[in-house]
C-alpha cells in the first residue's frame, strides 16, 4: 500500500483543494438541521415573516453551496483517482515488459493481465472513493455527534453508547476481508488464463469438438470467482444489517428519550426534530464508512498484488567481467540450466562458433533446442557453465547492446494488427530500402508484391489473414532487417516447402555471410549444410559435428536422416 500512496504524492495540492471545499459543503450539510432547529423553536414562536424569509434564505444558500461544493470537490477527486491510476498503470506495464522471463514465469501472465486491469480498476475505486467520502464521513459522523451534544446531551449519550459496538463490527469485517478480496483476485487470475487458452486454442477446440469440455473448464473457473466473491460479499455486507440494528436501535431509544424530555418541558420539539435529522445524517456517514473500509479492503488487495510487480527485484544484472581474446564469435562451455530448478532441461552443453558459421539444432520436441537459444539470448541465467560473445560473458554485455546483436524468429512468434511493412519495421526506423532487400533474401518478395497495397497491407491480429508459411516469410524479413550479428531461426521455415526452403538458405548463405546463424529445425535438409549440427536428447548433447560426421557417428541422426530423406541427399 506505501508503493500506491507514492503515486498521490504529485497530486497533494490539488487534493488539498478539493478536500477544504469538500470540508465547505460537509459544514454546510450539518448546518442545516441546526437553522431548522433555531427557526422551529426561537423563529417561529416570533411570527416575524422577515426572520422566517432571512433565515429561510440562509437554508437555501447553505444548500446551494453544499450542492456546488461536492459537485466540484468530486470532479477534483475524479481527475486525481483518474491521474494516479494511470501512472500506475503506465509504470506497472514498463516493469511488466522488463521482467525477466523467469519473473514473467512466476507471476503467469494472465496473473499480470488481471493486474493491470481489474486490480489498477480497484485502485481508481478507491483513490477516488476516500477523496469524496473520506472526508465527508467522518466529517458528518464527529460533527453531527458534537452539534447533538450541544443541541440535547442525554440523547447524544444515547448515540454515543451505540457508537462503540458498531466500530467493532467494521474492523473485525474488514480484517477478515482483505484476505478474502485477495482469494478473490487469485480466482479471476485463474478465469483469464482459462479465457486465454480457450480463445487462444480455438481452433483445435473447434477441430476437436471439445467446445463442452471446454465450457465446463469456464464454468467451473467462474464458479469459483462467484464463490469466492460471494464469500468476499457476504462478509463485508454484514457490516450494513449490523450497522442498521444498532442504529435504529438507538434511535428508537433516541424518540422514546426524547419524548418524555419534550412532555417534562425539559427540551423542545425543534432540538428533537434537528436530532432525529442529525441521526439521520450520522447513520448515512456510518454507511459510508462501511462502504469506505469494503472499497479499502478490495484496493489494498490489489494495491498489495501490484506493489509485488512494482517491488520485484531486477533480475539479470548487468556484471562486469574482462573480455577474453579468442577467434571463437560464439561459445557455450559446460552450461547446464533448469527451469524450476529441479530437473536440467539442458545438460553439459559445449560448442564454439566462429563470426559467419552456422550451427544447426536437431532433436524431439523437449529436447531443449529452444532452451539453447533462450540462454544465449539471455532471457534466462544458466545455472552453471560459461556462455561467451566476442569473448565476452553473456552477463557483462547490457541488455540493449546484446538484443540489437539478434535478428530471431521464435517458434510460436507473434505478428501485430497493423501493416507488413511495420511488421517487420518493429518501431527501430529501418529504412524503406532495406525492408524491401528483406523481403527478398525472406522469399517473400512475390506474394507481398501480389497485394493491392503491398507492404502498406494490413494483417490482422497474430496475422490471421495470411497462410502459416507467407507469416513465416514476414517473421523471417523481421529477423533480416537490421543486418543482425547473430541469426537464430527456432523452427521458422517448417511451413515453407522444400524448395523455398533451400533458395532460403542459399540468400543466407550469399548475402549473411558475416552472421553467425543458429539453425533449430526438424529437417535434416534445413540443417544439413551447417559448419557444426548438435542432436540433443532430453537436453543432453547425444550427437555434434558436421552432417557427415554424424552420419557416422550418431544413430538418432542417422535414422532422422534415412526417414526424411529415403537414404537419399536434398539439396
Amino acid at each position: 500500500m506505501r508503493k500506491i500512496l507514492q503515486y498521490l504524492k504529485p497530486h497533494v495540492p490539488r487534493m488539498s483543494v478539493g478536500l477544504t471545499i469538500k470540508f465547505i459543503g460537509t459544514i454546510m450539510d450539518l448546518l442545516l438541521p441546526w437553522i431548522l432547529a433555531y427557526m422551529i423553536d426561537d423563529v417561529v414562536p416570533l411570527r416575524s415573516v422577515p426572520l422566517i424569509l432571512w433565515w429561510g434564505g440562509a437554508m437555501l444558500v447553505c444548500s446551494v453551496l453544499a450542492v456546488v461544493t461536492n459537485i466540484v470537490a468530486n470532479r477534483m477527486a475524479s481527475r486525481v483517482a483518474r491521474d494516479t491510476t494511470e501512472a500506475i498503470r503506465h509504470d506497472l506495464f514498463s516493469k511488466i515488459s522488463y521482467l525477466s522471463c523467469a519473473q514473467i514465469d512466476e507471476f503467469t501472465i494472465p496473473s499480470l493481465e488481471s493486474r493491470l486491469t481489474s486490480d489498477t480498476y480497484n485502485i481508481h475505486q478507491m483513490v477516488g472513493m476516500m477523496q469524496r467520502l473520506g472526508v465527508r464521513a467522518p466529517i458528518l459522523l464527529l460533527g453531527g455527534v458534537l452539534v447533538t451534544f450541544t443541541l440535547e446531551p442525554v440523547l447524544t449519550l444515547v448515540l454515543v453508547c451505540v457508537l462503540p459496538f458498531i466500530g467493532y463490527i467494521v474492523y473485525r469485517v474488514s480484517k477478515k476481508g482483505i484476505p478474502l478480496y485477495t482469494q478473490l483476485q487469485q480466482a479471476v487470475d485463474n478465469m483469464v488464463r482459462t479465457v486465454r487458452e480457450h480463445a487462444g486454442g480455438i481452433r483445435v477446440i473447434k477441430a476437436l469438438s471439445k467446445a463442452d469440455y471446454e465450457k465446463k473448464r469456464f464454468a467451473d473457473a467462474n464458479a469459483k470467482v462467484v464463490e469466492r466473491e460471494k464469500k468476499a460479499g457476504i462478509t463485508m455486507a454484514l457490516t450494513n444489517p449490523m450497522m442498521n440494528l444498532f442504529l435504529n436501535l438507538g434511535l428508537t431509544l433516541v424518540i422514546l428519550v426524547g419524548a418524555y424530555r419534550v412532555n417534562a418541558g425539559v427540551t423542545q420539539a425543534g432540538k428533537i426534530i434537528a436530532f432525529l435529522s442529525y441521526f439521520t445524517i450520522i447513520l448515512n456517514a456510518m454507511l459510508s464508512v462501511t462502504r469506505i473500509f469494503v472499497m479499502y479492503s478490495k484496493g489494498s488487495a490489489s494495491a498489495g498484488r501490484i506493489s509485488l510487480v512494482l517491488d520485484a527485484p531486477a533480475d539479470l544484472a548487468v556484471r562486469e567481467a574482462e573480455k577474453e581474446n579468442t577467434e571463437n564469435h560464439i561459445v557455450f562451455e559446460h552450461v547446464s540450466f533448469s527451469y524450476h530448478k529441479q530437473k536440467e532441461n539442458l545438460t553439459d552443453v559445449s560448442f564454439a562458433l566462429r563470426r559467419g558459421q552456422t550451427l544447426g539444432v536437431i532433436g524431439a520436441t523437449g529436447s531443449g533446442k529452444s532452451t539453447l537459444i533462450n540462454l544465449l539470448m539471455r532471457l534466462y541465467d544458466a545455472d552453471s557453465g560459461r556462455i561467451l560473445i566476442d569473448g565476452r560473458p553473456i552477463e557483462s554485455i547490457d541488455d540493449a547492446e546484446l538484443h540489437e546483436m539478434f535478428g530471431v524468429v521464435f517458434q510460436n512468434d507473434i505478428l501485430f494488427a497493423d501493416t507488413i511493412a511495420s511488421n517487420i519495421d518493429l518501431g527501430r526506423g529501418i529504412p524503406r530500402e532495406r525492408l524491401e532487400e528483406a523481403v527478398e533474401h525472406a522469399q517473400a518478395a512475390d506474394f507481398i508484391h501480389a497485394l493491392p497495397d503491398g507492404l502498406d497491407h494490413m494483417l490482422t491480429a497474430k496475422g490471421t489473414n495470411v497462410s502459416g508459411g507467407q507469416k513465416q516469410r514476414i517473421l523471417l524479413a523481421r529477423a533480416f532487417a537490421a543486418n543482425p550479428d547473430i541469426l537464430i531461426l527456432d523452427d521458422s521455415s517448417s511451413a515453407l516447402d522444400y524448395k523455398t526452403d533451400a533458395r532460403l538458405r542459399a540468400d543466407i548463405r550469399k548475402y549473411y555471410q558475416n552472421t553467425t546463424t543458429v539453425i533449430i529445425a526438424q529437417r535434416v535438409s534445413s540443417i544439413k549444410h551447417a559448419d557444426h549440427i548438435l542432436v540433443l536428447e532430453e537436453g543432453h548433447v547425444i550427437g555434434s559435428g558436421t552432417h557427415e560426421e554424424l552420419m557416422e557417428t550418431c544413430a538418432t541422426y542417422q535414422e532422422i536422416s534415412r526417414t526424411q530423406m529415403g537414404g537419399g541427399e536434398v539439396a
